[in-house]
This record gives C-alpha cells, sequence and structure tokens, in this order.
C-alpha cells in the first residue's frame, strides 16, 4: 500500500486543533475510514475536504456527530436528486425537440 497519499492523524490533530476522540468518533458513525499505515492511523488525501467540513459543522454551528452525519446523509441526498432531476430534464428534451 503507497503511504503517500494518506495523511497522519496526528498531523491532522495538531494543524486543526481537534482531538483524536473527534476522529475516532467520526471513523465510529462512518464518516470516515481510518488506515493504519506503517503502524499509523492515517486517513487518505481525498478525504480532507470533507473532514474539514466536518470540523467546521462541529465548530461554527456546535453540531455533535449525531447532527454532522444527518448533515452529511441530507447533502448525500440532494447530489442524487440533482442527478435525478438532470437525467429527467435531458429525457423531456428529447421529447420537446
Amino acid at each position: 500500500m503507497s503511504t503517500e497519499h494518506y495523511i497522519p492523524l496526528n498531523q491532522l490533530c495538531t494543524h486543526y486543533e481537534v482531538e483524536m476522540s473527534f476522529f475516532t468518533q467520526l471513523n465510529e458513525f462512518g464518516l470516515i475510514e481510518i488506515t493504519t499505515v506503517s503502524e499509523t492511523h492515517s486517513i487518505h488525501e481525498d478525504c480532507i475536504t470533507e473532514v474539514e467540513k466536518m470540523i467546521r459543522l462541529h465548530r461554527e454551528l456546535d453540531l455533535n456527530m449525531e447532527g454532522i452525519d444527518t448533515v452529511f446523509n441530507l447533502l448525500d441526498r440532494i447530489k442524487e436528486l440533482q442527478k435525478e432531476l438532470n437525467v429527467t430534464k435531458n429525457r423531456l428534451r428529447l421529447y420537446e425537440e
């Protein structure tokens, strides 16, 4: 497994000034996937954008893990509905032309 695309959690804790338990709870709720790389708990760099959103939701809106989970589930549902709407619009265009 390539380690170059993984960021150690201790670096993230220092950078974002959050406790390790925050990441542990995110992992328990299935919001992130913690991977052990070279005996260090890490997350993939592709998850950083979402982790930053989760940290902001926690800090700025004072949301707990359940709230963060709910927000991300709703955002996923919105994305699905937008895709479905685009497919429907494209089909409708075929009939209008």
